[in-house]
């Protein structure tokens, strides 16, 4: 531990770091669901512990009793396994009770910390830390040598009484109980540090290595929030988002490798993450780069994985896909190129399951105004497709049977109305497609209502 040493009558703190297996903590405070911000605090805490060999310790901050609530602890904790953060050691600091009493006791018996009679309001006594008047100075990791007057902080109020401390002296003690090493926390802890480090110096604690780390903007380059369209961890779960590619982007928010690599693996991760390359500015929230991610990690799915997780959003909308497996499959293997995200496995694909609804006129191609040609060319793409096996009824073989039709008669003329006639939409996958997973008999049951229609 550094000692004070005595400069125009101020004493002046350095830190230097313990040598010792790297250990890092994840401290939210459950008066609230996990979102982004915590989320990448916690993987940068969590990428560092592993890429050193250490411990991630996670330790839920519930001293605030009227506002902490179990399920939001809940939420914490789902969140962060979905996303992959696996903590080695876990705590509540409302189990720490005794623990915090020993220390504070202690500051009082040495002298270091003083019951002090506040006048305000209704008179009551709360415990300060009697403060040095020191200069603390500290090494950040990401933004270099930082130094602070604590004579501006007074003897600030540590704990409301023997058996309630307040966050400063809880989380000094835990971090100095707990063998923290490193300290990685968002930017706006900074002001929190001198208070800390004086602590630290009264109990006996080594000083742990800082890093704090640039905060998430918005567009707007203000504080990130739900307008800039955020979401807490488990929304982005709900709306279909990858815990893989939210890994990833959170990862680029303040913190990139250096190259043009964009996709990286939590292992991946863990071997290439360096506090070193963590930016100083801001870090802005761009939810087109979430699903360009996103949509990359949905490409390259295995199809069974990805028809699995794409289930329950479509079933949600079509019960009958549930008990129509290998049909859902190619299905999503048809959608997955367009889908940024799983929600949309189950938007536009209706007509997979029930027979589209559409005026006549739909079927007409562009400036075409002639029904009764539109209808001369379904009919003979019926003709064509008659011949087609059932078992042979595959996407090429569709597309060989009609592509001479189609192009001696004008592509639109003929492939528009086939797509209106199975889908009901203006916008779809390809026809051919779309006929082999509906099937022979269905695609000629569609065709021949849409003739019928004219």
């Amino acid at each position: 531990m550094s000692k004070a040493q005595s400069t125009n009558n101020i004493g002046i703190i350095s830190a230097k770091s313990q040598v010792a297996q790297v250990r890092t903590r994840f401290a939210p405070s459950p008066t609230g669901v996990l979102h982004v911000g915590g989320a990448r605090t916690a993987l940068f805490n969590y990428l560092f512990a592993r890429q050193n060999g250490g411990k991630f310790v996670l330790r839920i901050e519930d001293t605030d009793k009227e506002r902490s609530k179990k399920e939001y602890e809940d939420d914490i904790l789902n969140g962060l396994k979905w996303l992959g953060i696996e903590w080695d050691e876990l705590y509540r600091q409302s189990e720490r009770g005794e623990i915090y009493k020993k220390y504070i006791q202690k500051l009082l018996s040495e002298g270091k910390a003083y019951v002090s009679e506040e006048k305000e309001g209704k008179s009551k006594s709360v415990i300060r830390f009697k403060n040095p008047n020191l200069k603390v100075k500290f090494n950040d990791e990401i933004r270099g040598e930082i130094e602070f007057d604590t004579t501006e902080l007074g003897d600030f109020v540590i704990a409301k009484d023997e058996e309630t401390p307040l966050y400063h002296l809880a989380v000094v003690v835990d971090d100095f109980e707990m063998g923290i090493t490193h300290i990685i926390r968002g930017e706006d802890h900074i002001s929190n540090t001198p208070r800390q480090m004086l602590i630290q110096d009264a109990i006996g604690s080594p000083r742990p290595v800082y890093a704090h780390i640039p905060l998430i903007l918005g567009a707007d380059r203000s504080k990130l929030s739900k307008r800039h369209g955020a979401a807490s961890v488990n929304e982005y779960r709900e709306n279909g988002y990858l815990p893989e590619a939210l890994v990833n982007f959170m990862a680029f928010l303040g913190w990139n490798p250096g190259d043009e690599r964009e996709i990286f693996s939590m292992d991946e991760l863990i071997k290439e993450f360096s506090l070193k390359k963590i930016q100083k500015g801001g870090a802005v929230f761009n939810t087109d780069r979430l699903n360009w991610l996103n949509s990359q990690y949905i490409k390259n799915m295995d199809i069974d994985k990805l028809t699995e997780l794409c289930l329950p959003y479509v079933s949600s909308r079509y019960p009958a896909a549930g008990s129509q497996r290998e049909k859902l499959k190619k299905i999503i293997e048809l959608k997955r190129e367009r889908m940024n995200t799983l929600a949309e496995a189950g938007e536009e694909i209706g007509y997979f399951f029930e027979q589209p609804e559409y005026e006549k006129e739909k079927l007409l191609w562009k400036n075409e105004k002639d029904l009764n040609a539109t209808k001369k060319h379904l009919e003979k793409i019926s003709e064509l497709l008659k011949n087609l096996d059932e078992n042979n009824f595959m996407s090429q073989n569709i597309k060989n049977a009609v592509w001479d039709y189609a192009e001696e008669q004008g592509r639109g003329n003929v492939l528009w109305p086939f797509r209106v006639a199975l889908t009901g939409l203006e916008r779809s996958p390809d026809p051919f497609s779309v006929a082999e997973i509906l099937g022979k008999e269905e695609t000629m049951a569609r065709l021949k209502r849409a003739i019928e229609k004219i």
